[in-house]
């Protein structure tokens, strides 16, 4: 069994130019979590998740400290607003990066693999300690998709082997 038999040849994918506000919506909208990224060439160019477009709103510190000096105290108390998830700043956030092209915060570094590449390596890649790879595009020598192998299909793929080998054994 080698990618070729595993993949999914009807893979839906955005643009490197494709803004953030649409592959937003694209996501929210679909039944997996990630896409791969093509050029104008159709190539794989990197891959956008979940995880990526979640990222540029996770906020950094934004905790706002207030110093309030009630007299006749000579110290102040200061009250910690935090701002963190407060709708308007994500809101801000969001129109902050809608119109910013989708290159601007895919993973470039893409994992690939070729069609011919055997269920051992794909379960490596895919069960990878350091690296947290769902999905594995399937790419031709020039770098065009070809289809993609996602952890499913590969789990998918282990289920009807034990089932047919259960078959054959009664």
């Amino acid at each position: 069994m080698n990618a070729r038999d595993l993949m999914t040849t009807d893979v839906k994918t955005v643009h490197e130019d494709d803004e953030i506000s649409d592959v937003l919506t694209r996501l929210a909208r679909a039944d997996f979590n990630g896409f791969p990224v093509v050029d104008d060439d159709e190539r794989v160019v990197g891959i956008v998740t979940q995880h990526d477009l979640v990222h540029i709103f996770q906020p950094s510190d934004r905790t706002l400290w207030i110093p309030v000096g009630f007299p006749p105290f000579l110290e102040t108390l200061e009250y910690a607003i935090d701002l963190s998830w407060d709708e308007l700043d994500t809101e801000l956030d969001l129109l902050k990066h809608s119109n910013k092209p989708v290159r601007t915060v895919m993973t470039e570094d893409v994992v690939t693999v070729d069609p011919d590449t055997d269920f051992d390596r794909i379960l490596d890649l895919l069960a990878d300690d350091e690296r947290d790879i769902n999905r594995l595009p399937v790419v031709d020598e020039r770098g065009g998709l070809l289809g993609i192998v996602a952890r499913q299909d590969v789990l998918r793929a282990v289920r009807d082997e034990r089932r047919a080998a259960e078959a054959s054994a009664e």
